[in-house]
């Protein structure tokens, strides 16, 4: 695709214009994309409302644009946000065609919010103020929802942008102001009541009542479980008192980055993802880390051995040192020792071999069977009225049409958008694909889909050159694939995975 610099108040050829592509330039000084379906013409903002991923290199599905970096979502004829990342709609541009051009013109107005009054319940409550629980307040309050709507959230900080904890923040290249998803002034503006350093202990679905830790009680007309994960604690031998540290919340990392400071050699348990992003931002401050793993390759049980080589070997030649195959038998002093008999010392550990579900509030109201919480297609609960998303949800994979669980944030929000709107009578079912990146230095792995058993895998590109496509596949069918250097294409299996019969 061509990236031409075009003053598109000057007109484009509408023959130039192919259906189903989009075309970049400008009017005055914003990046605008020209998007033609069929005989129509739209003009839109350039860049995602996310991380400003430049749409012109994403995917136009119907009457709608995906976006190549993280997979936002929005509408070709009104700019509204349809799947997140993303929380903010884009701005749209009047189009007027005369003489067999295509002329951009002033920006149009922005779309009134619709009211809703008459439906919906009477008060909706969120347990929860992460990725979900804020797409869900953000999505009630864009569908025109005016009654109350609470957050209560057990963490002391408003929702923030929980996977650049691991990455930019940590590595010390995104400032604070760039972590919280919304202004402080939004949750008053927008009439939502965020109450932090808040946790429920009890929840009565027949009387539709939360209780909280202080004793209050909150009624509520629908409810939304959205209370997340927290880090798998592992008990080490001769471990001081928070000498192993957890990164979860955005004050573990700042309590993180401040022990950094004073810090030469870290020494991390475990090789899951934010594992492997943290020793990369830690590398990035100049701290010496050692990895230690169970398993013989990093990330190799997600992503398979090829992509879990290449990713050891890009880790190594930062100056990550691996011990795998190894786990941490205990502490003395500033020695951590390892199974193998190795050595390390150490001015910290960090510890990330997982999360867990939090589910006390759910199995404390009799909504859990085996240790799951499960929903329906429209992340509905056994009760009615009570929706979750999340971390906690087991939910139908639109996919493989079997029960999954899965922690991304971005599957996070989109439940919390779909939830949303099913609050308010959709009948939506979930069907988008479950979708995460992560990003280790400059190399970033885009993965789409859901397998926990492959039957094979399907290499194409050149893993070494970070350019490549790699399939999981099960049953003769392509169930995930991850790639690097390929966003137009994970966007494309992700159109056929949710598209699959």
């Amino acid at each position: 695709m061509t990236h031409e610099t075009l003053d598109l108040t000057q007109g484009v050829p509408f023959s130039s214009l192919r259906d189903g592509e989009s075309l970049l330039g400008h009017v005055g000084k914003k990046e605008v994309i020209v998007v033609r379906r069929g005989d129509e013409v739209f003009a839109l903002g350039a860049l995602c409302t996310h991380y400003h991923g430049n749409l012109a290199d994403g995917l136009v599905v119907g009457d709608t644009v995906r976006c190549p970096l993280h997979h936002a979502c929005f509408s070709l004829r009104t700019g509204a946000v349809l799947r997140a990342p993303a929380l903010d709609p884009i701005a749209c541009w009047r189009v007027e065609r005369a003489d067999g051009k295509i002329f951009v013109r002033e920006k149009l107005s922005a779309p009134q919010r619709a009211t809703s009054a008459s439906r919906g319940p009477e008060s909706v409550v969120i347990v929860g103020g992460g990725a979900a629980g804020l797409a869900a307040a953000v999505t009630l309050r864009r569908e025109g929802f005016e009654h109350p709507i609470t957050i209560v959230s057990a963490d002391d900080s408003a929702p923030y942008d929980r996977p650049n904890l691991s990455k930019d923040y940590l590595a010390g290249n995104a400032p604070d102001e760039w972590m919280p998803l919304r202004p402080a002034a939004f949750y008053a503006d927008n009439h939502i009541d965020l109450m932090l350093n808040t946790r429920a202990t009890r929840l009565d679905v027949l009387r539709r009542q939360l209780t909280l830790a202080d004793g209050r009680q909150i009624s509520f007309g629908a409810l939304l479980l959205a209370t997340g994960a927290e880090p798998v604690q592992i008990p080490i031998p001769g471990a001081a008192p928070g000498s192993v540290c957890y990164l979860r919340t955005f004050a573990d990392c700042r309590a993180l980055i401040q022990k950094a400071a004073q810090a030469k050699r870290v020494v991390i348990l475990g090789a899951s993802f934010i594992a492997l992003e943290t020793a990369a931002s830690l590398r990035a401050r100049g701290i010496e880390v050692h990895v230690v793993g169970r398993e013989q390759l990093p990330l190799e049980r997600v992503l398979g051995p090829q992509l879990g080589q290449f990713v050891k070997q890009l880790h190594e030649s930062k100056g990550v040192t691996f011990h795998m195959g190894a786990t941490i038998s205990g502490v003395e002093g500033r020695t951590v020792n390892l199974s193998n008999g190795t050595r390390l010392e150490a001015d910290f550990v960090i510890a990330g071999v997982g999360v867990r579900p939090i589910l006390d509030l759910a199995e404390q109201a009799g909504l859990t069977s085996d240790k799951a919480l499960s929903v329906n297609e429209r992340l509905q609960t056994r009760a009615p009225g009570i929706y979750a998303a999340g971390d906690i949800a087991q939910f139908p994979d639109p996919v493989s049409r079997t029960p999954i669980r899965v922690e991304h944030w971005v599957v996070a929000e989109r439940h919390g958008e779909v939830a949303a709107r099913n609050m308010l009578g959709a009948g939506e079912a979930f069907a988008a694909a479950p979708f995460f990146w992560s990003q280790h230095y400059d190399v970033a792995i885009n993965y789409t889909g859901h397998v926990g058993t492959w039957d094979d895998i399907e290499v194409s590109g050149d893993v070494a050159a970070r350019d490549c496509a790699v399939r999981y596949r099960k049953g003769g069918r392509t169930l995930a694939i991850a790639t690097m250097s390929r966003e137009r294409l994970n966007l494309e299996v992700e159109v056929a995975l949710e598209s699959s019969e």
